[in-house]
């Protein structure tokens, strides 16, 4: 797309993700309307789903999961008449991204499979990475929209192998940050200071960009949401589903998995994930 200003675009869901990337996207010119299943008070924010839709080129979902996607969905599908494409941003199970393509190809809607990686801050600042699963074509047609919100663009193949990517490397944050936070309490219990342990991971070859952002606030206590633990169980239980349906053990992110469950049902389900050091707190 050559000339993207006062394109037509409908964004749904505005929660941490999708807010952010809406507000980039309307600073970039483009013509947008919102909607979020409870009420945001943006000035750009439609009454109903169906209304956000009409007249729109682009769609684009932000949805917390599958079930929200298929719901969203179906709520629009009559006003699509003018849709051109629906680019699927949502972390959801595999039978739903494909379900939302068939849906699209029966209404003559382009599609494409495109998660992200980054939280919080990465979609304030536009610097989102999107993997895409679909026609790489048509990638390049809405490339420069898919440029607004994100610092790359990292084409995967077929429809669906976005949505496969996503949650298998959604499970190495999810166990890293269980191991992060048993090694933690383990030095921790055993008289090392905190600031030791962080300054010897950070030269340790187990190292990570991820450790380096969550071990510090998990130490001072502070859980401000980046990315949800209720949001990261949701995934792990998407990677468990598909390693059962490839006849794959995973014991450790079920172990995690289980961790998670438990810490939402105590109250921590919208803190940050990185409260999963919250099972070792007095």
């Amino acid at each position: 797309m050559s000339e993207i200003s006062g394109t037509k675009m409908a964004v749904f869901g505005m929660g941490i993700i999708g807010s952010r990337c809406a507000d980039n996207l309307a600073e970039a010119g483009i013509d947008i309307r919102t909607w979020n299943r409870t009420i945001k008070g943006r000035n750009d924010e439609a009454k109903s789903a169906a209304d956000a839709a009409k007249g729109a080129a682009v769609v684009a979902f932000y949805l917390k999961d599958g079930v929200a996607c298929r719901e969203v969905f179906e709520q629009i599908s009559e006003s699509l008449s003018e849709c051109k494409i629906l680019l699927n941003h949502s972390t959801i199970d595999l039978e739903t991204t494909l379900w939302l393509a068939a849906e699209c190809e029966a209404l003559d809607v382009a599609f494409l499979d495109c998660p992200f990686t980054g939280s919080k801050v990465a979609a304030q600042n536009g610097e989102l990475v999107y993997y895409v699963g679909g026609d790489e074509i048509l990638l390049e047609q809405y490339r420069e929209i898919l440029e607004i919100t994100s610092k790359e663009v990292i084409p995967v193949g077929k429809v669906g192998n976005a949505t496969v990517i996503k949650v298998a490397t959604n499970l190495i944050s999810a166990s890293t940050v269980q191991a992060l936070s048993e090694s933690l309490a383990i030095a921790t219990a055993n008289g090392i200071p905190a600031e030791s342990f962080i300054s010897a991971v950070e030269g340790n070859a187990c190292g990570s960009v991820l450790a380096a952002m969550k071990l510090p606030t998990m130490v001072e206590g502070d859980y401000d949401t980046h990315f949800s633990l209720d949001n990261m169980l949701k995934d792990a239980k998407f990677a468990i589903k598909l390693a059962e349906d490839a006849n794959l053990k995973t014991p450790g992110i079920e172990t995690t998995a289980n961790v998670m469950n438990e810490l939402c049902e105590n109250g921590s389900a919208s803190l940050d994930y990185s409260a999963l050091y919250r099972q070792f707190e007095q």
